[in-house]
């Protein structure tokens, strides 16, 4: 398999800073030093779905502007968006496209990974203040020991210091990569897959679980998804760049809903933890201002800040996982909404930028009731 064109700082978001005046920095970031947010209540009318999605009750249903969702779906069209959807208060509103279909994640892989790193947290199996020393990770090329002197936390921060190469690494990524030993771990933020791969061999080494069979077990099995098959939708990428390779999953946009919705609800799927609040929490709470300020990154979640200003949301409670070429699951707990976007990425069509699904965003939050 070729790699991620994702990873996923890409021409399209330097012509969206360049235009805003903002200027591009893939690694020059600064802290932000937040406190966590406490989740919203959950409207008492919210659902869950079964075995298959529900439609919302006539009366909620006709109070989304059908005109609106319309002009979303022609925004859609211009994209060559494949499928997306809409789920509010856990019921499908709105889809488009084949919303079945199992499509390439991407990156969204890696936000898959820190929920299932917070399910172990809370149960104890994973100390994310180890060092790589510790921990007793090295690779074909070696580690020094400042690299090794890095934390599993920097790992899902993507700060850690190590510019070792990587598996599922673009060219783009390979030419950006900091030159070895020039960061201390934490001092620097880079998109950096050697920190993402690693983060699931020291997962699967701590638990004693692949990630995949983590994934059926923790997430498909009890969220209930309907497209997934193990052996079909997953892929370990192994390069000899790195003994660790990427873990690759194709997953469909109304699964990947029940991941957003379980994020949207704190962790909490039918009255029962499947990850803490604390961790949802913590794990989308911004941590490092990238891209000129344009959003945020936290343990591999995305946080918008300057991009989508439309978008009116009170602090904690927007976040997005994002994969290449058009990947994107929107969680928005205040609204407890989640909008979920593919895109099939090929050789004519490279996808769709972040700048670019403005559009259908907008239209989307315009067509929701009035509070």
């Amino acid at each position: 398999m070729s790699p991620s064109l994702h990873e996923p700082c890409r021409r399209s978001l330097f012509h969206l800073l360049l235009g805003a005046g903002l200027g591009l920095g893939l690694g020059v970031c600064l802290g932000l030093g937040l406190g966590l947010v406490p989740l919203p209540a959950v409207a008492a009318d919210s659902a869950y779905p079964e075995k298959t999605w529900s439609k919302p009750p006539p009366a909620d249903a006709g109070a989304w502007s059908a005109a609106r969702l319309k002009a979303a779906d022609e925004a859609a069209a211009t994209l060559r968006t494949d499928a997306y959807l809409v789920v509010h208060r856990g019921r499908l509103v709105h889809s488009y496209g084949d919303i079945t279909r199992p499509r390439n994640v991407y990156s969204v892989r890696k936000s898959v990974l820190s929920v299932l790193t917070g399910i172990y947290v809370d149960r104890g199996v994973i100390d994310l203040e180890q060092t790589l020393a510790a921990l007793n990770i090295d690779d074909v090329d070696g580690l020094t020991a400042p690299e090794k002197a890095a934390t599993w936390r920097q790992l899902l921060q993507s700060q850690s210091g190590v510019y070792h190469r990587a598996a599922y690494e673009t060219r783009d990524a390979m030419l950006q990569r900091p030159a070895r030993g020039s960061h201390a771990p934490g001092s620097h933020w880079y998109y950096n897959n050697w920190d993402f791969n690693t983060a699931g061999g020291l997962f699967e080494q701590r638990t004693g679980k692949p990630v995949f069979e983590a994934l059926r077990d923790e997430l498909a099995g009890p969220l209930q998804f309907e497209d997934f098959e193990l052996a079909r939708d997953t892929e370990s990428v192994l390069e000899r760049a790195s003994k660790y390779p990427a873990y690759v999953m194709k997953l469909s946009a109304r699964d990947l809903a029940r991941f957003g919705l379980l994020m949207a609800r704190g962790g909490q799927w039918r009255g029962r933890p499947l990850v803490s609040a604390k961790w949802v929490a913590e794990s989308t709470a911004a941590h490092t201002t990238v891209f000129g300020g344009w959003q945020a990154y936290a343990l591999m979640w995305w946080v918008p800040r300057l991009a989508w200003p439309f978008w009116k949301r009170a602090e904690g409670d927007v976040f997005f996982a994002w994969g290449n070429g058009g990947q994107f699951v929107f969680v928005d707990r205040g609204r407890d909404l989640v909008v979920v976007h593919q895109f099939e990425r090929s050789l004519f069509a490279s996808g769709v930028a972040p700048e670019s699904i403005s559009g259908l965003l907008e239209q989307v939050l315009l067509a929701m009731p009035s509070p």
